[in-house]
Parts: C-alpha cells; sequence; structure tokens
C-alpha cells in the first residue's frame, strides 16, 4: 500500500463511529491549551466502537460497563503516528483544518482591548469624571469585548474624536469638520471621524457609543432614550442635529429685524397673526433677530394655536417648544437673547416640564411665566389629572413647586391655564 494510500485509508476510517468523539474531544483540549500534549481526555458513555478504539490505542482492556473511557494525549498521539504516519496535530488539521490557538487568541484580544483604551484614556477629556465612567462601563460591560472580536476597536477611538469635538475644540492634528455657523449635521460629523456619512446614522455602533457617553455626561447614567425625540435631543444638547431642516421652532407674531427673505417672512406673518415655522437651516443660513423685545415661550402648540384664533396679530411674541426644545429653538431664543430680549417660560406642570423651564432659565436666563406652586395648586384643583412620570426633577425659581407636584403625584398640562395665558399674552 502506497502512502498516499495508508494516508487516505487512515482519514476514512478516522470519520467513523469510534473516532468521531473522541478527535473532537482532543481538538477542544488542544485548541483551550495552545495544542499541548499533557494530560488526557475522556469520554462519557462509551459506545462499543468507541470502547474498542480505545483499547486499540492505549493497550489496555476496558470492561462494556466503564462509563467514562480516559486516553492520554500523548498516547493518542503516538498512536496515530505509528498507524498513519501523521501525529495527533497534523492529522487534526487535516481532517478539520488548522487548530485555534485559544490561548494566543485571548492574548491578542486583551492587547487589542488596552490598546484601545489605553489610546482613548490619553484623550484630554480623560480627566473629566462623565468621560471616564463612559470608558469604565464599555470596558465592563462586554461592548469592547465585542468590539475588538468584530474588528471594530476603532469605532471607540472615532467616538472619542466625536466625544472632543461635540464638547470641545475637536482634534487638533487632524482639524475640525467643516459646519454651518450654529450648526454641525451628523453626516458631516461622521465622515469626518470615520470616512463614513453613515457612521451616525440611529443604531449604528458608533452611534450608540457617543450616545452613552452623552448620556453619561448630561447624568442619565447609562440610559441612552429609545424614542426618537429623545436622542435627538441628547444630540442637540451637545450642539449636533440629525437633519436641520428637521429641526424646526414654531413662532407667532415675532417679527424680524433685518433684509433677508426669511425676515421678510416672518414680518409678513406677524403682521397678519399667523404661526410661522422656521427651520435650523434658515436660522443658521439667514440670521434673523427676532423684532420682539418680550418674548413668552410655551410648551404646546394647543396654547399658540389660540393665541392665533383669539388674539391674531394683537398678542404678544410667542415661541412654543412642542415639548423639547430643538436646536432651531435654542438658536432662535439665543439670537434673540443676545439682542436684548427678555424671555418668560412655560411648560406644562410635570417633571419633564421642570427640567425644561430649569434649563431655560439656566441656559438662557429665562423668567418662568405662570410656574410657582401656587400656579399648579390653583390648576390642580381645577379637574382630574394624570399621575406624573419619570425621575423626580427641581425647580430652583420655586423650590416648593416640585415639593407640591411630589407630594399630589399629579402632573397639569398647561392647557388647564390657557384663560390666564391668553390674558398674559393679551396685556404685553
Amino acid at each position: 500500500m502506497s502512502a498516499e494510500q495508508r494516508e487516505s485509508h487512515g482519514y476514512n476510517e478516522l470519520r467513523g463511529e469510534g473516532w468521531t468523539r473522541l478527535l473532537a474531544a482532543a481538538r477542544r483540549r488542544l485548541e483551550r491549551t495552545g495544542g499541548a500534549l499533557d494530560g488526557d481526555i475522556g469520554l462519557t458513555g462509551p459506545s462499543e466502537a468507541e470502547r474498542r478504539t480505545v483499547i486499540g490505542i492505549t493497550g489496555r482492556y476496558r470492561p462494556e460497563t466503564a462509563k467514562r473511557l480516559a486516553v492520554p494525549l500523548r498516547d493518542l498521539d503516538g498512536y496515530l503516528y505509528d498507524r498513519y504516519g501523521t501525529g495527533l496535530l497534523q492529522t487534526l488539521g487535516r481532517l478539520h483544518g488548522p487548530l485555534r490557538d485559544r490561548p494566543a487568541e485571548r492574548a491578542d484580544e486583551q492587547a487589542r482591548r488596552e490598546q484601545a483604551l489605553t489610546s482613548a484614556h490619553s484623550s484630554r477629556l480623560a480627566g473629566q469624571g462623565w468621560f471616564a465612567a463612559w470608558l469604565d462601563r464599555v470596558a465592563a460591560d462586554g461592548t469592547l469585548t465585542r468590539l475588538v472580536r468584530r474588528g471594530d476597536a476603532p469605532l471607540l477611538d472615532a467616538a472619542v474624536r466625536v466625544l472632543e469635538r461635540l464638547t470641545g475644540d475637536g482634534d487638533h492634528r487632524t482639524g475640525s469638520p467643516y459646519r454651518v455657523p450654529g450648526v454641525l449635521p451628523l453626516p458631516v460629523l461622521a465622515e469626518w471621524a470615520t470616512g463614513d456619512t453613515k457612521a451616525l446614522v440611529p443604531g449604528a455602533p458608533l452611534e450608540q457609543l457617543v450616545l452613552r457617553a452623552l448620556a453619561q455626561r448630561a447624568g442619565d447614567g447609562r440610559v441612552v432614550p429609545r424614542e426618537r425625540a429623545g436622542r435627538r435631543a441628547l444630540w442637540e444638547s451637545a450642539g449636533a442635529i440629525a437633519d436641520d431642516l428637521a429641526s424646526q421652532v414654531l413662532v407667532l407674531n415675532i417679527g424680524a429685524e433685518g433684509d433677508t427673505v426669511v425676515c421678510d417672512w416672518l414680518r409678513d406673518a406677524a403682521d397678519f397673526g399667523i404661526p410661522f415655522r422656521l427651520t435650523l437651516h434658515q436660522l443658521a443660513t439667514d440670521p434673523v433677530v427676532p423684532a420682539a423685545r418680550t418674548i413668552y415661550v410655551c410648551e404646546n402648540p394647543a396654547v399658540l394655536r389660540a393665541a392665533a384664533g383669539e388674539l391674531q396679530a394683537t398678542g404678544a411674541a410667542l415661541v412654543c417648544t412642542e415639548g423639547v426644545p430643538s436646536a432651531a429653538c435654542h438658536k432662535l431664543l439665543g439670537d434673540a437673547v443676545r439682542a436684548g430680549a427678555r424671555l418668560h417660560w412655560r411648560a406644562d406642570f410635570d417633571r419633564a416640564g421642570l427640567r425644561i423651564t430649569a434649563d431655560a432659565v439656566a441656559r438662557h436666563g429665562a423668567r418662568p411665566w405662570r410656574m410657582t406652586a401656587a400656579d399648579y395648586t390653583a390648576a390642580l384643583g381645577e379637574g382630574e389629572s394624570t399621575p406624573l412620570a419619570g425621575p423626580p426633577a427641581a425647580s430652583p425659581w420655586d423650590p416648593g413647586l416640585a415639593l407640591v407636584m411630589e407630594e399630589s403625584g399629579s402632573a397639569v398640562m398647561e392647557e388647564r391655564l390657557l384663560p390666564a395665558l391668553l390674558s398674559d399674552l393679551t396685556c404685553a
């Protein structure tokens, strides 16, 4: 029998019932130990064919009643070499492909993890508590390991570059992305950080990494909002937007100073008391300075709709945030404040409304508008209310408001205050 015939005959035999589980166990053991031929492997509940195979390898009789058969790896290696001309490692490789060196893989994986973390910790943000906490969680919860195993470890470095760009001057070694003044679109940011304009689309690994960090920075721990509006607000809190055309603000009787097309539209709308929508793109490319020196801000479109219907052009300037203020809303009102306007701000009497109002006070120096404990108590007694939801919030401008809201456990939407609000807008 030629060497080739011998090898072919042997390998066919090794694919039989008596060998299949034994060689599979040997492969698992050798891959786990990096190919070391130390120790033995075992078969539990061996078949008759397996029992005869083990007897042939070891030269020792094993009774039919044996529940487990052990085979030293060196005996198996020697048997295969003597009978088929190839040792255990070479035989397994020819039968089912090269063996994995799992210890080496683990060491390489750990080295790549450490390299990614070392690079991230070299960021100028490393001294900030939220950044360090974010990295600790990414390393501890398996996120970084999954990135490394997929070959996506560079995404952690890309996430750091995005965070540096959003929270400061960016990476001076690579420059900063082009941006329209006041606008940082996510596709532009993604292309700058990775070369791929879609790297920050919803659900992408990089988007998830960055949003987790921004949630940590905002004080929400590892919680990233599931709903689109919450994710948009998280991006906008750091100065980035998904779409500068989708980011809008609803206004009434704002008027404008300037000779631009958008200013003309605003003046015409104010002259007829018509509600008007502005996009962030318009505000960024065609600057608007509101003519009004006193601007009221509400949360719900029903208030603005009522003002437009009953007061028309005679009412005060009114801006509606439609929930969490958009980037367009913040830009319009920020520009108005810098031009000397005074903001009177209100939202629903719920925990989200308290946070929205507190942020407006801190960010724009706004004055709360009918947002006192007395206003809440009076409105609470005028109808049924829904339970408060979400994490508790403070009311720094009137600490008693948050306390009485928590005591009652009820939310009051601002539509219940509509007669008083319209009266304020009429007298303004």
